[in-house]
């Protein structure tokens, strides 16, 4: 079958890998009813994450069961199902706190840009839809296996309330996400931090009520000036840098909290400063199951579309063309049909 390998930085190849197989009594086969690039994928990509030997890329993904283990009773083939990206067995005590994401069996989901995947611990990752959904709805479904729930869990961990005042760091396909969940939330004031006018005009449409175009200092005495310089009662950092970290730190009111889901590269912060803002976070690597389930039901619904974020769809074997349209800025996510 075609797969996505990236040998190095800008070297990304859709060439014949071999089909997975069952390997645990645990695991999953799934048929991908669609891929897609993630914009952490990007770090590898352009060579700021070390590649000691050729990755199988792809870890959000949603399709059809193929196949299942001895030991797997909550799906059987032929259901649609949507797994997160890290992979758990949902009953640790990790797990029954929330916070999937760290259980104490996590593995990290690759090979899912590709026609087939095998999903480990399917038991307690996928979840399966009453029925196999209308094709208009795979973009939303696959949205919910990573970037619609990393930003759920920024909004969830900044607790954003109803009537509060938010800021979202970050104009990705995770900020965005960010904009739609605080909205969802009952935010009353949603600031969206973006130069680009695409991104912006998808932003307003996830509910943003505000458009700050500055960034770093400038940023944050703009978010000063639209509040009164009280700053925000929560801040959803999704970009991951330094100076996004700390444009997020500063837009936050004392009391506020920082929900933080950009993979950090490179960032250093004051202890001194934090001590003095007052200000909490919490963040990390997203517990997706905890609100799969939910998320899934407002997209089968038809009550949200975060597959609006996907704004460039291509075959797979064009991937490659994928990873350089998001590198470029030319796309905010790409999907990609299998």
């Amino acid at each position: 079958m075609l797969g996505t390998m990236l040998y190095g930085p800008r070297d990304v190849r859709c060439e014949e890998v071999p089909e997975p197989r069952i390997l645990k009594p645990t695991d999953a086969i799934i048929r991908l009813a669609a891929a897609c690039i993630c914009g952490s994928d990007l770090w590898p990509y352009r060579g700021l994450n070390e590649i000691t030997s050729p990755l199988a890329m792809g870890h959000e993904y949603c399709g059809v069961v193929e196949e299942i283990g001895d030991a797997v009773t909550t799906v059987r083939p032929g259901q649609f199902v949507v797994g997160s990206f890290c992979l758990s067995d949902n009953t640790c005590p990790h797990c029954r706190f929330g916070f999937q994401s760290s259980c104490e069996q996590r593995e990290f989901m690759t090979g899912a840009q590709a026609r087939y995947a095998r999903v480990p611990l399917a038991d307690g990752t996928l979840v399966a839809t009453p029925e196999i959904p209308e094709d208009d709805l795979i973009p939303s479904l696959l949205a919910t296996s990573d970037v619609l729930g990393t930003g759920w869990y920024a909004a969830d961990a900044a607790r954003v309330q109803s009537g509060s005042t938010v800021v979202v760091v970050g104009d990705g396909a995770v900020g965005l996400m960010g904009v739609l969940a605080a909205n969802q939330m009952g935010a009353g004031r949603i600031i969206a931090m973006s130069g680009h006018k695409t991104r912006q005009n998808l932003a307003i449409e996830f509910g943003a009520t505000d458009i700050v175009s500055e960034r770093g200092d400038a940023g944050v005495a703009q978010v000063r000036a639209l509040t009164g310089n009280i700053g925000a009662d929560a801040v959803l950092e999704c970009v991951g840098l330094e100076e996004s970290m700390r444009q997020a730190i500063n837009c936050a009111r004392p009391g506020a909290m920082v929900g933080y889901v950009g993979v950090p590269h490179g960032v250093n912060l004051d202890g001194q400063a934090m001590f003095f803002s007052q200000v909490g976070m919490l963040g990390g690597p997203a517990p997706v199951r905890r609100f799969l389930p939910y998320l899934m039901d407002l997209v089968l619904e038809r009550r949200i579309n975060p597959g609006k974020v996907f704004d460039l769809t291509l075959p797979l074997v064009d991937v490659a063309e994928g990873y350089r349209a998001m590198d470029e800025r030319r796309a905010i996510k790409t999907m990609l049909r299998v």
